[in-house]
């Protein structure tokens, strides 16, 4: 029996990585394909313009199939996203944060497999009745915008998996072969991970985020935004405590969405800059410790998985 998710995808390992926004780099999207995994850009909140050039870039320095992630309700103008992934013969789109109904026929009239990111069964059995071909299902360990009910990994992805007969995929909380064994363990036929590529050597963020994840203890995230409905897992830092403190003093509303905004993701992850930006990450932080390269961590990834299932079953 194969699985499901690397078949239907063309990869050799079943490992995507996470869209990662305004900040995604299409070099490191591009060594995660090439590695064997599913690589992703996000459209995040770019101009078109600016999605095309890094398309463009991607799909040059991928030789394997590569992903564009799409949050619907984020975007201005996720229409013309859609448009421009047909255009460009992207093989591979991840839908999130709205509803990916109206997309899904298109993407799959062009032969586009098409992912959608689900942090509840409701919103996974929609997406399956969409059409979806894979769910990426996000506990709100994960780095970055979260679900609102913050249901934790372990406890979300067995239930959609008995909810829906379309492959599940793990996010949140993952970095190593123990949790894509994990992953497995429930059910789950892969993983997608985000803060463990921050720290590999083809990522072309700032060496401060690098060291950040690095050097993080299982404390070193905090969550903002509950107030507002905006949760967000973020690394602490002087602008994330800055933002806890402007939430308790009961900000308005739009003004903590504009300074959570995209420009200043990008001015602590890409400048390096923690007075005046965030940089977003996830509780698995705390065991990440070295900055591989994309290549040697996904093999180790899976030779581990395999020992850690094997040791496992000797343990019933």
């Amino acid at each position: 029996m194969g699985n499901p998710v690397t078949e239907m995808l063309g990869i050799k390992f079943p490992v995507f990585q996470g869209g990662m926004g305004n900040i995604s780099d299409p070099a490191l999207a591009a060594s995660v394909s090439n590695a064997g995994g599913l690589g992703t850009i996000g459209a995040g909140t770019l101009p078109v313009a600016e999605i095309e050039k890094r398309m463009d870039k991607m799909r040059s320095l991928a030789a394997s199939p590569c992903c564009v992630n799409i949050a619907i309700s984020v975007h201005p103008n996720a229409d013309e996203v859609i448009r421009l992934a047909i255009e460009k013969k992207i093989p591979v789109v991840s839908l999130s944060a709205g509803n990916p109904s109206k997309y899904i026929p298109v993407l799959h009239q062009n032969g586009i497999k098409v992912i959608c990111v689900s942090s509840t069964v409701r919103q996974a059995k929609k997406a399956e009745a969409a059409g979806a071909d894979i769910l990426v299902c996000e506990g709100y360990e994960a780095a970055g915008i979260n679900a609102a009910n913050e249901s934790t990994t372990m406890v979300l992805v067995p239930q959609i998996v008995k909810a829906v007969n379309i492959p599940v995929v793990a996010a949140g909380g993952i970095a190593d072969g123990k949790g894509l064994a994990a992953a497995l363990s429930l059910g789950a036929y892969g993983v997608q991970m985000g803060t463990r590529f921050i720290a590999t050597k083809e990522a072309q963020f700032h060496p401060v985020y690098k060291k950040a994840v690095m050097e993080a203890t299982d404390e070193a995230t905090m969550i903002i935004g509950r107030r507002y409905q905006m949760v967000r897992r973020v690394f602490k830092n002087a602008y994330a405590v800055y933002l806890r403190e402007l939430e308790e003093s009961g900000a308005d509303p739009g003004r903590f969405k504009a300074l959570t905004s995209e420009a200043h993701h990008e001015r602590g992850a890409l400048q390096g800059d923690m007075e005046h930006g965030f940089i977003n990450g996830g509780q698995i932080a705390g065991l990440i410790e070295d900055c591989p390269s994309v290549a040697q961590l996904l093999e180790e990834m899976v030779k581990e998985a395999q020992a850690v299932l094997t040791r496992s079953m000797a343990r019933l």
